[in-house]
């Protein structure tokens, strides 16, 4: 990154900082080092119709430090700052999706960074990725549970307050299972709820872990991912993730003819 695009993209985010500040007061939880129930959004959203519910899971295990986290972290916050993000989103029938963003390590130890959030335009994504930015690291160890990522997902999309046709997990990580039941449990569990899981290994700890998560972790129709080599990389693979995902399936939106 050049000069000036840090410097867009440091006056794009405090922006969106400046922009999400009050909503996020009212919002966002007070998080704990433990599963905690999500935080549930204004009363006027609740019910609303979306595209997506998608959760995005996001490693906080012990070979995460804290440079890894804040990478992962800045990628999705700038992801949802790129126009083909929303532009994915405005395609679908709803042009809306609802997103919440957990972090998580071993089986019970899961934070919920950002609740429950619709983003349809530019002033919601600014606000979603401010919030994604704004949130602390909570969660510095514990083991690796896949298996307690997609449990705890699958609690967040059951109590999603929106409507949608399509329910996706998101996990980025950079190491297999290693605590809790089998990530194949929970991920054939998921599967049969209608939920599909899609993956983000991240190839710095583990360079064949692409493969454990093809064989182990995704799972549901078109389910897919996207190996990264080094955190650095992050950025680009989770903007091209998030387009895949949010245009997966979509369907044309009906034309009406003028009278």
């Amino acid at each position: 990154m050049n000069h000036r695009q840090g410097l867009g993209w440091g006056v794009a985010l405090a922006a969106a900082l400046a922009l999400a500040g009050s909503s996020l007061a009212q919002s966002a939880a007070p998080a704990r080092p433990q599963s905690a129930a999500p935080v549930r959004p204004p009363l006027a959203q609740i019910g609303q119709a979306v595209d997506l519910n998608l959760v995005l899971a996001v490693d906080s295990s012990g070979s995460v430090d804290d440079d890894r986290f804040d990478l992962q972290k800045d990628g999705y916050a700038k992801a949802f700052l790129n126009p083909r993000v929303l532009n994915a989103i405005r395609n679908g029938n709803e042009q809306a999706i609802a997103v919440t963003m957990v972090q998580w390590t071993g089986p019970t130890l899961h934070v919920v960074m950002v609740p429950w959030m619709v983003i349809k335009d530019q002033r919601t994504a600014q606000t979603f990725a401010a919030a994604v930015a704004a949130a602390p690291r909570q969660i510095f160890g514990g083991g690796t549970s896949v298996s307690g990522a997609i449990d705890y997902s699958v609690l967040l999309l059951n109590a999603s307050p929106f409507h949608a046709a399509r329910r996706v997990i998101d996990i980025s990580g950079d190491g297999s299972n290693n605590l809790g039941r089998p990530a194949e449990q929970a991920r054939d569990e998921a599967v049969k709820m209608g939920i599909r899981i899609n993956g983000l290994p991240i190839l710095a700890v583990e360079p064949d872990l692409d493969m454990y998560f093809r064989q182990s972790v995704i799972g549901g129709p078109g389910a897919f991912i996207i190996p990264v080599k080094s955190y650095d990389a992050f950025a680009d693979a989770i903007l091209r993730k998030l387009v895949a995902e949010i245009s997966q399936d979509q369907r044309p939106r009906p034309k009406f003819a003028l009278k």
